[in-house]
């Protein structure tokens, strides 16, 4: 059972009633100490003081300096805001929220023929957004490489590499 199907299982039982409270108790206990056993968090998240526009710059420069090829500039922030008032759905989730779809031709071709499922990384993409109410604070995320698949794969462990380049590329500018 994937971690994904379990809390769904725990969230059902939950709200039905089926699940006893000991051990519910248990399982949240587990889940605390789960980081612990180093069970990495889906995304890689970091912070930089820099304003919005500086951070893109600077992510559109980690990229090219690899020699990577950016496919897209998705604007996530103005589409979410649009959706949600035509939805009559709250109010802004971002200030600005922006994500680069990006490539490389060889980490591509090298993570696949490896594994033809891994084409659901392609292509390579990092987001950058700042919060309401969060002055001063630039927020880069891209989604970590899972832990087994650097633990077996050199391909993986340079995918993994890059993506941390690229952003820390990014926060420090």
């Amino acid at each position: 059972m994937t971690l994904s199907a379990l809390i769904q299982t725990i969230l059902y039982q939950t709200t039905t009633g089926t699940l006893p409270m000991k051990a519910l108790t248990t399982l949240a206990l587990a889940f605390l100490v789960l980081p612990g056993l180093g069970l990495a968090a889906p995304y890689a998240v970091y912070e930089s003081k820099s304003d919005f526009d500086t951070v893109m710059e600077g992510a559109k420069n980690a990229i090219a300096e690899r020699g990577l090829y950016i496919n897209n500039v998705m604007h996530l922030g103005e589409m979410l805001e649009r959706t949600g008032k035509d939805l009559g759905i709250g109010g802004p989730l971002y200030s600005r929220a922006e994500s680069i779809e990006f490539c490389s031709a060889t980490l591509s071709r090298k993570m696949v023929a490896e594994d033809p499922n891994r084409l659901v990384n392609c292509p390579f993409i990092l987001s950058i957004y700042t919060l309401p109410g969060q002055e001063g604070k630039t927020y880069i995320v891209h989604r970590n490489v899972p832990a087994e698949e650097t633990a077996s794969s050199a391909v993986m462990r340079e995918v993994a590499a890059m993506l941390k380049g690229v952003a820390e590329g990014a926060a420090s500018w």
